[in-house]
């Protein structure tokens, strides 16, 4: 490995990031928030939810906003690494259709081996000691897998990967590297999980995740960077933004 890294070195070059690019990054959260909020209402008022058909149009349409606004932010991201010292245009952080069918079949697949791991589970609580065994097993194997897969969105942005081809580099790019994924896992938990927690006690503090949120999936864009670097045995550019 030519240019070894740590935790820190990560948390260091994400929050330089995060500082340099605050107003854009912060405008385009704020603007994704709205939009989110403003279709969950405009749908909440106009599709029934008891209704099958209905329930199934508002999740599909939460779920393409979800991946424009998501693969947007990274494809923002990226940009902003790879432009520093360039000024760059809007059209290069609109994610491709090509990106958002690939996201959309990651979700889904996940979607498939949930739902499918659900259905097992409730059959098989009329066998307790089985069940307790299935779920222990099962989250031990959602973890590793998550952990294995979690940069299969920067692929999608920053190598234009298809669903299947993401998730095998994501798998790849991981090789080696599980601890430090950990932690950094870790990190991007609290960070959302915390305000979230505080927020259900004080609604004001929902307010923190427009922040945390844009600020963890940096780290996630440099995580996949440093990682990739790593791979390549090549220097690694973005020491040279700290």
């Amino acid at each position: 490995m030519y240019h070894p890294f740590s935790v820190l070195d990560i948390l260091k070059t994400s929050w330089y990031l995060f500082k340099r690019n605050f107003i854009t990054i912060i405008v385009f959260s704020v603007v994704s928030f709205i939009l989110l909020s403003l279709l969950g209402i405009i749908i909440e008022l106009i599709i029934a939810p008891e209704a099958f058909a209905g329930t199934m149009v508002v999740s599909f349409l939460l779920i393409l906003t979800q991946a424009y606004t998501t693969l947007g932010l990274y494809k923002l991201i990226f940009t902003l690494i790879d432009s520093e010292y360039y000024e760059f245009e809007f059209k290069q952080v609109v994610p491709g259709f090509k990106m958002i069918i690939s996201y959309l079949a990651v979700a889904f697949i996940l979607a498939f081996i949930i739902t499918n791991f659900a259905v097992l589970v409730d059959y098989l609580e009329k066998y307790p000691i089985v069940d307790n065994i299935i779920k222990t097993v099962g989250v031990i194997a959602a973890l590793y897998f998550f952990l294995r897969i979690m940069f299969f969105n920067t692929f999608i942005v920053d190598d234009h990967s298809g669903p299947i081809e993401s998730m095998k580099q994501s798998f790849k790019l991981t090789k080696g590297y599980l601890l430090k994924v950990l932690v950094i896992l870790g990190i991007i938990l609290l960070c959302i999980g915390v305000p979230a927690k505080i927020s259900q006690y004080y609604p004001l503090v929902s307010i923190l995740i427009m922040f945390t949120y844009p600020f963890v999936n940096i780290i996630l864009a440099v995580t996949y960077r440093k990682l990739v670097y790593s791979h390549q045995d090549v220097d690694d550019d973005l020491n040279e933004t700290n």
